[in-house]
């Protein structure tokens, strides 16, 4: 019991460069905090004690801002960081390792009492305000972008971002360089890509076509010019304009001068 309480104050100390000693994470780290009572609540559930392990567990959100089921399974060197709105369901799996974000959850998507929950790997970080749902696989090592939502499986070491999650680095690590495990703002934006994409077609339509954005700029005004000069024509025309001495309606007589 208390080797798994120095390994989590140690987990706090390397992943939180803010941690200034082991003194002050023992004294003011929910997310730790959190972790401790949640052990407490999940040997009462497993030793058939549901409701005082319930009660453990809502004392946990109430002082920590952290909803962890009791029936859920937390590895070792697990970190809660700025663990405000966690909420881990019962049959969630979180391996060692793991980092979690505030508002991370790892939600069900079905009323059935069977595996229900995420399988959460080992050294996996998840994001701010991830949700992660349904009874899928998350491989060691992957990690998920902040707000992402994850509803499929996740293979070992790929990075996950998006709404719906898609994966934007594979388990074999294609792409350029591999990203620290706190880097939340290098994560690929998949939307500000298929824009990228888009434009990148435009332009090689254009080239295609012998026309530049300036020379369809350039056509348009003319069209227009064209368009406003044939009205000016049309409403000089001869019997249209008042004073030119066109016959007045019928049924009025003609102005004497």
């Amino acid at each position: 019991m208390f080797a798994r309480a120095r390994e989590d104050l140690e987990a706090a100390m390397l992943n939180d460069p803010a941690a200034r000693s082991h003194l002050e994470v023992f004294l003011a780290y929910p997310g730790v905090h959190a972790l401790w009572l949640h052990r407490i609540a999940h040997r009462l559930w497993k030793d058939d004690h549901p409701l005082a392990a319930r009660v453990v567990s809502h004392v946990n959100r109430f002082l920590t801002g952290i909803e962890i089921h009791p029936g859920a399974r937390i590895g070792r060197r697990v970190f809660i960081d700025h663990g405000m709105g966690i909420v881990i369901g019962e049959t969630a799996t979180v391996g060692d390792g793991s980092l979690l974000y505030k508002g991370v959850v790892l939600g069900g998507t079905s009323l059935e009492r069977t595996l229900r929950h995420p399988q959460v790997g080992r050294n996996v970080v998840i994001g701010s305000n991830a949700c992660v749902l349904g009874g899928i696989t998350v491989g060691d090592g992957a990690k998920i972008g902040s707000g992402s939502v994850v509803i499929r499986d996740v293979p070992k070491g790929a990075t996950v971002v998006g709404v719906p999650g898609k994966i934007v680095i594979d388990e074999r690590g294609r792409r350029t360089g591999a990203l620290a495990d706190h880097a939340h703002a290098d994560l690929p934006d998949p939307v500000a890509l298929a824009l990228s994409r888009l434009s990148e077609r435009v332009r090689n339509l254009e080239a295609k076509l012998g026309a530049s954005p300036g020379d369809v700029s350039q056509e348009d005004g003319a069209a227009e010019d064209s368009a406003a000069a044939k009205g000016g024509a049309t409403s000089d025309a001869p019997g249209t304009a008042a004073g030119d001495g066109a016959d007045p309606p019928a049924g009025k007589p003609k102005p004497r001068k």
